[in-house]
């Protein structure tokens, strides 16, 4: 059965309505942070909104420059749509601009919005919707090769270091792609699939079509969910990890954190663990799966001991250490088989 992944036009118009505070707008900043290239401008509804340091685009403006894709950079408290929102939003499904969201207020609940979409033959796309017929894993090989990025907890840096591994690679010279699996990444790639929404039955099939047959010497850099010891996501995470059919993956880790955030009767594995338990379940459907190294935020240390710190898990693994936002991820891709 065919099926395909989440795709976004583009260029983008990054809405940020009147939000000031970058915790709130992390999904823009994140966007023109990681792919300026897509962005053309920003709709702001304030002055005081925080400044992406693109260029302020009304609708109009927007609609004259081809934009393909308004995308709601900010996220509110609740997952709300504000009333006054609206006016701007419907003025731009009107004008055929789809919208994107990844808030929990469905967008096409909202009439006005749903009207105006269809005035204007625009889509009203919510990234965290999986696409329809989905199919059962086939457990079969793949051509191409597979980097996925797991973790010893959620939210420590997965999405980040998958990014900075793409960028890096591209650099390299190697022909790459970032395959998002979560609802920021996937306005970040602009394609993708997110997998904590898919059913449990077909997540593994969700993740052989986010990253399928491609040319041998070919990498997809696999943006990983959740951990496979957490106790509250680890099935996705499971799952995602039987798709992929990783040929290598780098373990990424929190300086500092000892629980599971949010679970905190529960102690964080050890990076020697998860890498263990990873080539475990990971060599299901690829045997020759490894770790190529290991990726760390080390916001929560001491500049003067960040390198000792890397040094000393670097010599524990027998792998690279790297905090990829500082130090980039060469020492991990030299790894790569």
């Amino acid at each position: 059965m065919h099926t395909q992944t989440l795709k976004l036009r583009t260029p983008y118009l990054i809405f940020l309505g009147e939000e000031a505070r970058p915790t709130y707008a992390k999904t823009g900043k994140g966007i023109a942070d990681w792919r300026p290239e897509l962005c053309v401008g920003q709709l702001r509804l304030s002055d005081d909104a925080l400044d992406l340091k693109l260029a302020d685009m009304p609708v109009a403006a927007a609609a004259e420059a081809g934009v393909g894709s308004l995308i709601v950079g900010t996220a509110l408290v609740g997952g709300s749509i504000p009333e006054h929102w609206l006016d701007t939003l419907c003025s731009a499904a009107a004008a055929g601009i789809d919208i994107v969201a990844g808030l929990h207020t469905r967008l096409d609940s909202i009439a006005v919005l749903r009207d105006a979409a269809a005035a204007g033959h625009s889509r009203l796309i919510d990234v965290r919707i999986p696409p329809k017929n989905l199919p059962v894993a086939s457990g079969k090989k793949r051509s191409g090769k597979r980097l996925l990025t797991v973790g010893t907890d959620c939210a420590l840096g997965k999405k980040y270091t998958a990014l900075q591994l793409e960028r890096d690679m591209r650099s390299a010279g190697y022909s790459v792609d970032f395959r998002a699996s979560g609802q920021t990444g996937i306005m970040i790639a602009g394609t993708g699939i997110p997998i904590d929404c898919v059913v449990a039955d077909f997540i593994s099939g969700a993740a052989e079509m986010l990253s399928p047959d491609n040319d041998p010497e070919h990498w997809d850099v696999i943006e990983g969910q959740g951990s496979i010891y957490h106790p509250g996501y680890a099935a996705v995470s499971h799952g995602l990890l039987i798709g992929s059919q990783a040929d290598a993956f780098v373990t990424c880790h929190a300086a500092g954190r000892t629980h599971i955030e949010g679970w905190e009767d529960y102690l964080l594995p050890s990076i020697g663990e998860v890498i263990e338990r990873t080539i475990a379940i990971g060599s299901l459907t690829n045997p020759g799966i490894r770790c190529v190294g290991i990726s760390v935020n080390t916001r929560s240390i001491a500049h003067e001991n960040r390198e000792d710190y890397l040094a000393q898990l670097s010599a524990k693994y027998g792998l690279p250490c790297v905090d990829p936002m500082i130090d980039g991820t060469s020492a991990i891709i030299h790894q790569l088989p």
